[in-house]
């Protein structure tokens, strides 16, 4: 983590995925707390390790709700990754999402209140919807995002933007595309892992296959946000993926060869227009060149974040 050192850095959703590995990165040479209420799989798992540490605070807590943040002091970045990660709940339950956007609503009351002027949000690529031109560049709308979790990514972002303005805030949103790697709990790769585990003579493939996304390892994810974000005066959107898309198919048989397992019969569960779910975005690559522009590099490119992703999730598992 370049030019990242002595800061007082609070992490919402620090305990899960993408946030284990950001305080991996971090934990050395900063101060962290982090704000999880442990909902998902993992629970603590992820950050056991950290937990004895004197720069190391775990507050569990649901952001959500109204005084979650009392107990917190002034900090030198809010980092907000707390959300429900399952893009194909919104369909039954689109109040996670709602529920979602008060927890964006806290987060900036607390950054009113303490005047604190550095956040960074992760949104998604879904927030663009189904794009009519791609590679799709960050000031391409109108957005029209096609889930709830979309939805909720874009309110978030329209608030965020507005408090930047009201108060100061320097804001870094980053639109996530597909993000896999180590501490991974759910996801196109560890469906197939536990399907062929389960029968490795068959994998049952959500949609028609031909999906096609730009994925990013975590590590290069985690790197980038705050290596850009440290080279930015005011509020960005800006991209982060890769240059290129990898299919649903192309998943499969990586995951296929990395288990050994030979010949598997791949059963496809069409929907009408080939989607894995309601909500499903079938089709998305990012323009990335803005990131680019500002110094960063991914060293994992889309096909090889999901070959370094499915063996640490095998080791895992």
């Amino acid at each position: 983590m370049q030019n990242v050192r002595e800061k007082s850095i609070l992490v919402t959703g620090g305990a899960g995925f993408i946030g284990s590995n950001l305080i991996e990165n971090l934990i050395k040479e900063n101060e962290i707390t982090v704000i999880d209420d442990l909902s998902n799989s993992a629970g603590d798992r992820f950050v056991k390790e950290f937990e004895n540490r004197d720069n190391f605070k775990l507050i569990t807590n649901d952001i959500n709700r109204n005084g979650a943040f009392d107990s917190i002091g002034k900090v030198d970045l809010v980092v907000h990754f707390a959300a429900n990660p399952e893009v194909n709940k919104g369909y039954e339950n689109p109040d996670i999402s709602f529920n979602d956007i008060n927890g964006t609503k806290n987060v900036l009351k607390f950054l009113k209140e303490k005047e604190i002027k550095n956040m960074i949000f992760a949104s998604s690529s879904v927030v663009y919807g189904e794009p009519e031109i791609m590679p799709v560049k960050e000031n391409q709308g109108p957005y029209k995002p096609i889930s709830a979790y979309g939805a909720y990514k874009l309110a978030s972002e329209g608030m965020i933007t507005a408090y930047s303005h009201y108060y100061g805030i320097k804001a870094g949103i980053f639109r996530f595309a597909n993000v896999v790697g180590k501490n991974q709990t759910h996801g196109v790769i560890l469906d197939f892992i536990k399907k062929l585990k389960a029968n490795p003579k068959e994998l049952t493939i959500l949609g028609d296959g031909t999906q096609s996304k730009s994925y990013i390892h975590v590590s290069d994810c985690v790197s980038a946000i705050m290596y850009l974000n440290e080279r930015i005066d005011k509020m960005e959107i800006i991209n982060l993926g890769n240059r290129g898309t990898t299919s649903v198919i192309k998943i499969a048989d990586v995951v296929k060869e990395k288990m050994k397992l030979g010949e598997v019969n791949y059963k496809l569960s069409n929907s009408k227009d080939g989607r894995g779910w309601k909500g499903d975005v079938k089709k998305i690559e990012l323009d990335v060149s803005k990131a680019e522009n500002l110094g960063w590099k991914n060293r994992y490119n889309s096909d090889e974040a999901i070959e370094k992703a499915v063996d640490e999730l095998l080791k895992q598992i």
